[in-house]
């Protein structure tokens, strides 16, 4: 029975269990990894918003896959790549001296490709939902690809820029299928909230399960709250400009 005659108390019992180096290392992940792709997703999708060709449909595809891929295939297929059996796996072991299946990099690469269109699509739905006549006065006074971006699209779909982000930091807190794939359930190096609330699970304690599945829901219902509040109507405040 828990004394509960003072705040402290009440904070312990409240936080008892729960696996802060895991919370620390998803919060660093979800960071690096949103930090990351949100760049290739504003160039990714500036290029496909403008193309019609069939190179582009494959890559908007291929951005897509990992939305229908078991995220143990996903993540089965990347370690295989990221082993030293294959050429990209010797490759990586050259560049950085040691295989990155099972190190926090390793999870960085997984987390980014299976949170590519989380990144890519609410940010080209953005660029396309931009009045064309924008884009295409931008072109007749000779705009260049980056003044097109910083100047036209970036303003005309802030709302989808952010939601973007969060999206993708949102979707790399609850990754387990990829992480778990590629990184196991190693502390303070691979072993993130999703893990470990996973290891409490099997350990049969329901407590600390409890208060770290209560965490994660936590995060995903301010990440779509974030999301849904930019995106409706009036709280956008998206302009284009040349």
């Amino acid at each position: 029975m828990h004394d509960l005659s003072g705040p402290d108390e009440a904070l312990e019992l409240v936080f008892e269990g729960m696996d802060f180096q895991a919370f620390l290392l998803t919060v660093r992940l979800a960071t690096v990894t949103t930090a990351i792709l949100l760049p290739v997703a504003l160039l990714l999708s500036a290029w496909l918003a403008r193309s019609r060709s069939w190179a582009a449909h494959a890559v908007e595809a291929g951005v897509g896959l990992p939305l229908v891929l078991p995220p143990t295939v996903l993540g089965f297929y990347l370690l295989v790549l990221m082993g030293p059996a294959t050429a990209p796996g010797r490759l990586l072991v050259r560049l950085v001296g040691h295989p990155l299946a099972f190190t926090f990099w390793g999870l960085v690469i997984g987390s980014i490709v299976y949170s590519l269109p989380f990144a890519v699509q609410p940010v080209l739905a953005g660029f396309r939902g931009i009045d064309t006549a924008l884009i295409e006065s931008a072109d007749l006074l000779g705009a260049s690809r980056l003044r097109l971006l910083t100047r036209v699209l970036l303003p005309g779909a802030r709302a989808s820029v952010l939601a973007a982000a969060v999206l993708c930091f949102a979707h790399t807190v609850g990754e387990f299928g990829v992480v778990l794939m590629l990184g196991g359930s190693i502390p303070r190096v691979t072993r993130t909230l999703s893990i470990a609330l996973y290891d409490q699970v099997m350990n049969g304690n329901y407590a600390a399960s409890n208060r770290m599945a209560l965490a994660l829901v936590a995060i995903s219902l301010a990440a779509l709250l974030v999301v849904y509040s930019v995106a409706r109507p009036g709280a956008r405040g998206e302009t284009g400009g040349a």
